[in-house]
């Protein structure tokens, strides 16, 4: 239980969290930090999974309201990164269609993952598998947001939240990396509670979380790769009963991913002696 307390409370998870207030907070937050970074907007690759849906229109909003209380336009960029043709597209087409972005852009991420990896080979003798290539190309998703962020002054959002935080569920400097995570601290479960409180389409907050990075596994649930349920973290980071089994997964996985929650480790860090 010690070891509970300390993971929600280092994850600031809300246990008792409340869709409309969690919206309008992180809302705010994002247009307070704008402010501060002197950005012009923010930028986020839209998948059509539950966390980049609710992350583009925190975002979406957040530019608007600046730009009806400020004298400056501020915007935000929905940018689409498959590799190659992405099977679950349509998802994705209307979770664009519900955010409305004010600017949408698509980058194939495919040419440059197979052209490094394939260099990566000729040079090395190193084939990567289809886990590795999955992590490469998360961070070419993110190479592509930061490209695109820095010629137009924009930040980058990530879509993290606590179960992935949880679990070390992201690559390190791919989806990981970003300057601004503003689903922080919520669960699975509370991403759907509130996108299903902003009236998005059952078919976009219902959908099985899937990070689609192996090509020999193409959908694979997330739920499956890790080996339990989001339902069984969200009832872990929430207070709520969970199996003693289920316990020791979680927090064995909490504490072998450690590192995915620091930042570059130095010899005058104690977290790792």
């Amino acid at each position: 239980m010690a070891k509970q307390t300390e993971i929600i409370k280092k994850l600031h998870v809300h246990v008792d969290a409340q869709p409309k207030r969690e919206f309008r907070d992180r809302v705010d937050f994002l247009k307070q930090y704008l402010l501060i970074s002197g950005a012009n907007g923010y930028i986020v690759g839209v998948s059509g999974g539950i966390d980049s849906t609710l992350t583009g229109i925190m975002a979406r909003v957040a530019c608007d309201e600046l730009t009806h209380a400020t004298d400056k336009r501020y915007y935000f960029v929905a940018v689409r990164l498959p590799y190659g043709t992405q099977i679950d597209e349509a998802d994705a087409q209307k979770a664009l269609q519900f955010i409305k972005p004010h600017e949408n852009m698509l980058v194939n991420i495919k040419p440059a993952v197979d052209t490094s990896l394939e260099q990566l080979k000729q040079s090395t003798g190193i084939e990567l598998s289809d886990f590795h290539k999955g992590n490469a190309k998360a961070r070419e998703r993110m190479k592509v947001q930061y490209d695109i962020a820095g010629h137009l002054g924009l930040l980058v959002l990530g879509t993290d939240q606590a179960v992935e935080a949880t679990t070390g569920f992201f690559t390190k400097y791919g989806d990981g990396g970003a300057d601004v995570v503003p689903l922080s601290g919520l669960t699975k479960g509370q991403v759907r509670q509130i996108l299903q409180y902003l009236g998005t389409p059952e078919i976009l907050y219902l959908k099985v979380p899937t990070a689609d990075l192996e090509d020999d596994h193409p959908q694979l649930p997330d739920e499956t790769a890790l080996g339990f349920s989001y339902d069984d973290l969200d009832n872990y980071l929430t207070l709520k009963p969970v199996s003693d089994e289920i316990v020791e997964k979680i927090e064995e996985k909490y504490d072998k991913t450690e590192h995915k929650r620091r930042l570059p480790v130095t010899p005058f860090d104690d977290w790792w002696k």
